[in-house]
């Protein structure tokens, strides 16, 4: 079995959900966005959101968190079955970010991916490539965030 036959072009991974809250919007807005709309509950009740909302940034480094989580429950699981987890190298970069809608404090959010492409590279023998469309979506299954990214992978 090839590490690319773990990536079935159209399957969805879904990594979880996560709920962000007041607390955990307000300190990494400080820490890293710190606009009125991230760090000021009674501001951002004055801002074109209307309510506290977590950092586009923010969103995008929990779904960052959730999928490596999610690759580390994946590697133990094809162990435990007896196969050989795939070895995932650097990403190439993501492409077409885009924050949908506004995080609010206290909405659960789902995040996962949709592989699009898996192939070998004819540029790096022994490496492919994986393909993902990434998202983030929020209780009524609207997309809050999505973007195009890569992972290489040693074959």
């Amino acid at each position: 079995m090839s590490p690319l036959d773990y990536y079935e072009i159209g399957a969805r991974q879904d990594f979880g959900t996560h709920t962000f809250t007041a607390e955990e919007i307000i300190a990494f807005g400080k820490a890293f966005d710190p606009q009125p709309f991230h760090v000021d509950a009674d501001a951002a009740k004055e801002s074109l959101f209307g309510g506290l909302c977590a950092s586009g940034w923010h969103t995008g480094a929990v779904w960052m968190r959730m999928i490596c989580d999610f690759r580390e429950k994946e590697t133990a699981r094809i162990k435990a079955e007896g196969g050989t987890p795939p070895i995932l190298g650097p990403s190439p970069g993501i492409r077409n970010m885009r924050w949908l809608k506004p995080v609010f404090a206290g909405e659960t959010i789902r995040f996962g991916c949709d592989v699009v492409n898996a192939r070998e590279l004819r540029s790096k023998p022994g490496w492919g490539i994986v393909e993902t469309r990434n998202f983030a979506e929020n209780a009524k299954g609207e997309r809050v965030m999505e973007f195009d990214s890569a992972v290489l992978i040693q074959i």
